[in-house]
């Protein structure tokens, strides 16, 4: 293949990243990469010096076989001459100084490596389009451009043509699926694309560190919190860890009680049980949802990295997985391992409103998990799992990314964060009031106007909570 005079990247161009970034753009926008960063595959991918976010994005890559202005869609798929696997690799250390060109951050030497075979797009069946990504062996992205991308391969195409004329060899990245992430010195990442019997093989990129100095004058690597939740993959949601411990300190009652005061009575879960009911749950939600079997889709969705992993490894410390499994009883929705690794990996809890499996074992993790029912069953008998991060049923309650849940012994509430604050500071102070009038009646005293607190008693609760102080 001869070097393309450019190569152009699509920014977004699949569902699940939109969902995983939280936005969906109605069309797509584009990125120039350096012909100087073109790889082979078996080529090292290097950190540069001071980096420590290089994230791999595993790409179809369409290569252009002649001149294209302003073609239709109709027309595009004429132009293209190849499809071959790629990889968009980038540092995210550097993405804050290009102001969206990504020069610094993807155009490094080295880091679009492309290959091994180029497979002939008259010979192929689109629809059947497959790509996989793997990081040391493991499954990381799986996904059927033809079904998953918002916008298709002739439509990328026809549309960069429109304003910019596309020359024989020039390169097209059409995008990534979600399942991108960090990747260390040491590490290997393959990417292969097939379409039936046919393949790329697979791109093989092992990750080493730079051997080169990297210093001023010019920008230099930094990383915050909103780059490393945009180079793990991990949908940003706003946190306050100190709003946090207050809710966790109220019961659920009391939380529930409160929400009823303010006309939301549909903020909590039915029919769930805990396998540590003397435990406090409470963190973030990150939601994933089951759609009913189908069998014809299930390896298409429910096979490898599917959303079910993918929300797993997305998990953040202090976050609580909320499964959407449609109250379905006959099937688990999570067993041991995938509970296991939520635990490791800092989840605060799981909450299914279907069944768990491997029921003993799961009970010994440390990780509280809310449940309808337990069966021995995988997901596979009842369950596909569809999509992550987006907003869900379960148990009955409406719930999205980033609402806070709270559970405990007598169950599971769902608080929209903006009520969050007043309701912490309202909760705990209907429960000073209740410790006070449990004294009372302790003491012998009557309930009525005493529960809930009038006038009459408030001049001696008053009195109370000077002396608790």
């Amino acid at each position: 293949m001869a070097k393309p005079g450019k190569i152009v990247a699509v920014h977004v161009s699949y569902r699940s990243r939109a969902a995983e970034r939280g936005a969906t753009p109605p069309w797509p926008s584009y990125f120039l990469k350096p012909s100087s960063s073109l790889a082979e595959s078996g080529d090292p991918v290097a950190r540069p010096p001071g980096c420590e976010l290089l994230a791999f994005e595993g790409e179809v890559a369409l290569v252009i076989g002649r001149r294209a202005t302003r073609v239709t869609p109709a027309q595009a798929w004429e132009c293209v001459q190849w499809v071959t696997a790629a990889n968009d690799f980038g540092v995210y250390d550097l993405r804050y100084a290009d102001r969206g060109s990504n020069v610094r951050s993807k155009g490094i030497d080295g880091f679009t490596p492309l290959g091994p075979h180029l497979l002939d797009p008259r010979g192929i069946d689109v629809a059947g389009l497959r790509l996989r990504t793997w990081v040391n062996g493991e499954l990381a992205q799986d996904a059927w451009p033809a079904r998953d991308m918002l916008f298709s391969f002739s439509e990328i195409v026809s549309d960069l043509s429109r304003l910019v004329t596309l020359e024989p060899g020039d390169v097209i990245l059409t995008g990534t699926p979600t399942g991108s992430t960090v990747v260390n010195p040491g590490d290997t990442v393959e990417v292969e694309i097939t379409a039936g019997d046919q393949s790329t093989g697979r791109l093989r990129s092992p990750i080493v560190e730079a051997d080169y100095s990297l210093e001023p004058p010019g920008a230099m690597p930094h990383a915050d919190a909103a780059e490393r939740e945009a180079a793990y993959g991990i949908r940003a949601v706003p946190r306050d860890d100190r709003l946090i411990a207050k809710l966790s300190q109220v019961s659920t009652a009391t939380l529930a009680s409160q929400l009823r005061k303010r006309g939301l009575n549909g903020c909590t879960l039915d029919g769930l049980r805990s396998t540590h009911p003397d435990r406090k749950m409470f963190g973030y939600a990150r939601t994933v949802r089951y759609l009913p079997l189908r069998e014809d889709l299930f390896p298409a969705h429910g096979a490898g990295m599917n959303a079910q992993k993918r929300a797993i490894e997305q998990l953040r410390p202090g976050e609580v997985l909320v499964i959407e499994a449609r109250q379905e009883h006959h099937a688990g929705t999570i067993g041991d391992i995938l509970a296991l690794r939520a635990q490791v990996r800092g989840a605060a809890g799981i909450v299914t409103d279907g069944a768990i499996r491997d029921s003993a074992a799961l009970a010994r993790l440390d990780i509280p998990a809310y449940h309808a029912a337990v069966h021995p069953a995988v997901l596979g008998r009842r369950h596909v799992p569809w999509d992550t991060d987006v907003t869900v049923a379960c148990a009955g309650v409406t719930i999205q990314p980033g609402d806070i849940i709270v559970g405990d012994a007598d169950g599971v509430v769902a608080i929209p964060p903006a009520l969050a604050a007043e309701l912490a500071a309202d909760a705990r102070e209907q429960e000073r009031q209740e410790r006070f009038v449990a004294e009372q009646v302790a003491k012998g005293e009557a309930i009525d106007g005493l529960y809930p607190l009038t006038d009459r008693w408030r001049p001696a609760y008053q009195a109370w909570t000077r002396e608790a102080r």
